[in-house]
């Protein structure tokens, strides 16, 4: 998702179905979201569905590094920079991250000798969004996020945006080091954000 339609020939050539969307518009996060859910569930009902032995589905963590809305002087960072990135609720939703480039080498391993199934391409360490939003902050020089109740939260995001804040799951790794060979060269977003800074 950016916000900036020039972008879009960019995201297109790393391969990412780009969507236009203005990140504190509720209703436009919240259609952007509803369409890649219903993308990724068809997707992986189609895959893992199929009758034949090579379907892989990969499910990515948060993405952050070049090229990303994770990066410096990028969409998602300079919204936290700006205090403009509230943490909502409890902050108890927990997110999984994954540098870009430890999402494409996954994606060759999982080309090369990925077996029929789903793998998390995410890093070692989900954290909640109350944990992993300030230490965030505090990399980028700025201030701590402001907090802010659900039903405001709903104003800045939609109820999409507040359920990932709140709800989210983080996700395991385990089955793609494991059956890929795979380990993230990032294996936190802790060390991944100190780094891109």
């Amino acid at each position: 998702m950016t916000r900036s339609a020039s972008k879009q020939g960019m995201l297109s050539e790393l391969g990412a179905v780009p969507v236009v969307a203005d990140a504190l518009d509720p209703d436009q996060v919240a259609e952007a979201v509803r369409t890649m859910v219903a993308a990724v569930r068809f997707l992986e009902e189609a895959v893992l569905g199929a009758d034949w032995t090579e379907g892989v589905v990969l499910r990515y963590g948060a993405f952050y590094g070049p090229g990303t809305a994770m990066a410096p002087g990028a969409e998602e960072f300079e919204l936290i920079r700006r205090r403009k990135f509230p943490l909502v609720g409890d902050g108890g939703g927990v997110w999984s991250f994954i540098h870009i480039a430890d999402a494409a080498e996954a994606t060759v391993a999982a080309v090369e000798h990925g077996s029929r199934g789903a793998y998390n391409v995410v890093d070692d360490d989900p954290a909640p969004v109350a944990e992993w939003l300030p230490a965030l902050a505090q990399t980028l020089g700025a201030k701590k996020p402001m907090r802010v109740p659900r039903f405001i939260g709903r104003l800045f995001a939609g109820e999409a945006g507040v359920v990932m804040m709140t709800e989210a799951r983080g996700a395991s790794n385990a089955k793609a080091t494991r059956e890929l060979a795979w380990r993230p060269a990032h294996p936190s977003w802790r060390q991944g954000f100190a780094a891109a800074p």
